[in-house]
């Protein structure tokens, strides 16, 4: 909205209204406006739900300081959507395709964590909302985001295509010469890590029914790589949502690596120095992660152990289906094991943990187990460590990943 204010005293020639067509000074305001945001509102949200008794339910699992965090405000995640949306209705430009689907997934993600929350705290319903119907809703978004991608003419990547050119020469001879053209198309790639050429087409995969089909099949199964992407970081977000913090720091660094990679994915120069994947009109995008970013850390004021607010699943759903998302606008999705691997492993310890239990229960008549509790962060739990240096560790973990995946703009 002040995007569109300043772009009309623009016009008028006010003195210092052309600074809104700064990408940096935009991103920059974005992420002071939801950081102030979420510490000035976060207080009073605490307070509505201190006084409504949206108190977080806790089944006891034997861990230590378990218990004293029963009644803890939850659904908190209202704080940091709130301090998402604000700034990028200001300062975005709302026309733009991006931006709208980045919206979109923000508001539907943190629709389905509400619902599952809500059914939680005044259902008295522990399960909350039914796993079946959060896939249907993470699927719904994934086909949302695949079609529109597909679909809508404004969405194109820029690629460097060789060409044969056939010029005269003064002898009057012609002579063919092959030239380097970037050109914006509509296709279903990606970026892959550390390889050179490092653009993969998913219609290749499918290359053998000829190439009018795989066009429409090669799209189908980037629509399934979307959707389960999605579907896999928000649920590892979930799971990680469970240490003070922890969720909330660890999404702050994925935010802000992301931030990085669309600036440089949205700016030719940079694009073209570092041989990756150019997005014409995607710089909008950085406004919004460092909208994100600025909420993340916001939120971490108050959630930060000793936690006053807990996400909820309105938080950590929308927190993970949002990185995935993202990543997938800016064509980086097979960089999400590395980025966001402590998710991953979170995912991955309770997939084990119960596939082994119910392995060795079939198999020798009693269930064993591979950690001391999953997901991973409650092992370590377990083993006596305190759960501010568990998170502070994580996070340390999450630091080198973001680094590793910066490299990757480099090293091929």
């Amino acid at each position: 909205m002040l995007y569109y204010l300043f772009q009309y005293l623009k016009e008028l020639d006010v003195p210092g209204a052309g600074v809104f067509q700064y990408i940096s000074f935009r991103a920059g305001m974005a992420a002071i406006i939801s950081l102030v945001f979420a510490t000035i509102i976060g207080k009073h949200i605490i307070h509505i739900l201190q006084k409504q008794q949206i108190g977080e339910i806790v089944r006891d699992l034997g861990l230590e300081g378990q218990l004293q965090k029963k009644g803890t405000p939850t659904m908190g995640g209202i704080i940091i959507i709130a301090s998402i949306l604000l700034p990028v209705l200001l300062l975005n430009k709302l026309d733009n395709v991006y931006v709208l689907l980045m919206i979109v997934s923000t508001v539907w993600l943190g629709c389905i964590g509400f619902l599952d929350d809500y059914i939680k705290v005044f259902k008295k319903d522990k399960e909350g909302l039914a796993g079946r119907f959060k896939i249907v809703g993470q699927v719904g978004l994934g086909i949302i985001i695949a079609a529109t991608l597909w679909l809508n003419d404004d969405v194109k990547v820029r690629e460097k295509m060789s060409v044969e050119v056939v010029s005269e020469n003064v002898t009057d001879e012609s002579q063919t010469v092959i030239r380097t053209v970037s050109v914006d198309t509509k296709a279903p790639i990606t970026s892959v890590p550390f390889f050179k050429n490092n653009k993969f087409d998913y219609r290749n995969l499918v290359a053998f029914l000829g190439d009018k089909a795989a066009d429409t099949v090669g799209w189908i199964v980037f629509a399934v790589i979307v959707i389960f992407v999605i579907t896999a970081v928000s649920n590892g977000a979930n799971m990680t949502d469970g240490l003070d913090g922890l969720a909330t720091g660890t999404s702050a660094i994925i935010g802000t690596t992301l931030g990085i990679f669309a600036y440089v994915s949205s700016h030719t120069a940079y694009a073209d120095y570092l041989n990756i994947m150019y997005i014409p009109d995607s710089a909008e995008l950085v406004i919004y992660i460092a909208a994100f970013i600025g909420a993340t850390i916001g939120f971490l004021w108050y959630n930060s152990y000793p936690a006053q607010v807990f996400m909820g699943d309105t938080g950590s759903l929308t927190l993970g289906g949002v990185i995935a998302v993202f990543a997938i606008l800016i064509r980086i999705e097979l960089l999400i094991p590395i980025l966001c691997g402590i998710f991953l492993v979170e995912n991955v310890s309770v997939m084990m943990q119960v596939g082994y239990f119910k392995y060795t229960k079939k198999k020798y008549g009693e269930g064993r187990r591979i950690f001391r509790m999953a997901p991973l962060h409650h092992h370590y739990q377990k083993k006596g460590f305190v759960e501010p240096k568990i998170v502070t560790r994580f996070w340390l973990v999450g630091i080198i990943l973001a680094i590793i995946t910066l490299v990757t703009l480099k090293i091929r």
